[in-house]
């Protein structure tokens, strides 16, 4: 019997009246559901329950209501049309993550600009450094490239090659507010020395590095968001994974998992860490006793 953890963990609207429960019970992060979907609240008007259960009840039609907004805001004078399903660019959206939630990497660990994350892919993540720096295999040094990038951070990502058009920048770079990088929980890896591969370019998929990621990295929570072929349309990223956590009981992975539900859904990471397996062992089955034979009723004949 095979249980999805996404399932357990993605947002469910209710059925009754602006009622916002997930599949556990667990409550929705009002901070997250704010920051996704504050824009919608203004347009809320409906429905007045008790105020106990105001706020998530607002909240549920917000998330109902979110992809009626109209654009979304990319660089100066610029705009995308977002998509009935909410997507801009086939890219989801994606809120920033909390300050108070994010931490520095030891920068022994990164290159380049110091790599925030949120406290809870932490541990993992060194677990997964200190694992691939003991195999030999590797054959050199994994390292943070690119961590968690505020809304902020993304639009001067995103519009540095205005020369582009937003369409074209958008299969390599999300728009502002559509990265999973904002979250807190995604990074892009980087490997040392780099032997002629720059940063960030499919080369790095041949190395061997990122094949030990491909056969390691789910062991410590990661899976590859944007895998080649996706449905996105997103650029082939083997070097961008996100963190869902082993297990929806680690510390940070319920809300991990909330976040990505989407995602995770419609379009499969590969590798990915796989869903929950619960296993039945039975007995070995009892043999049934032997009736004994039954005497012949016939005569025998002399």
């Amino acid at each position: 019997m095979i249980f999805e953890a996404q399932r357990a963990i993605a947002g469910r609207i209710d059925r009754q009246p602006c009622g916002l429960v997930d599949h556990q019970g667990l409550a929705v992060e009002e901070e997250y559901a704010f920051t996704m979907h504050g824009a919608a609240l203004a347009i809320i008007s409906a429905c007045v329950p008790e105020p106990a259960s105001m706020l998530h009840r607002t909240l549920a039609l917000a998330l109902l209501f979110a992809p009626t907004i109209a654009d979304a805001q990319l660089c100066e004078g610029q705009s995308a049309a977002i998509a009935p399903d909410g997507r801009a660019f086939g890219h989801l959206p994606y809120g920033d993550a909390p300050e108070t939630e994010l931490v520095t990497l030891p920068s022994d660990y990164s290159v380049g600009n110091p790599c925030v994350v949120r406290a809870d892919i932490l541990p993992d993540l060194l677990r997964l450094f200190a694992a691939a720096q003991g195999d030999p295999a590797v054959m050199g040094q994994l390292r943070a490239l690119s961590c968690q990038r505020s809304i902020a951070r993304q639009r001067n990502v995103f519009c540095r090659g205005e020369s582009s058009s937003a369409a074209d920048r958008a299969i390599s770079v999300a728009p502002p507010g559509y990265s999973e990088h904002s979250t807190g929980y995604a990074l892009d890896f980087a490997v040392r020395p780099a032997n002629g591969c720059p940063d960030a370019e499919a080369c790095m998929a041949a190395t061997p590095a990122a094949r030990w990621l491909r056969a390691n990295a789910p062991r410590f929570g990661f899976e590859q968001s944007f895998p080649g072929g996706n449905k996105q349309n997103v650029k082939w990223e083997p070097w961008h994974w996100r963190w869902v956590g082993t297990s929806e009981s680690m510390p940070g992975a319920a809300k991990a998992r909330f976040l990505f539900a989407r995602a995770r859904r419609q379009y499969p990471a590969n590798p990915a860490v796989l869903p929950v397996v619960v296993r039945f062992t039975t007995s070995p089955p009892v043999p049934l006793p032997i009736a004994p034979a039954q005497p012949s009723s016939k005569k025998k004949r002399r």
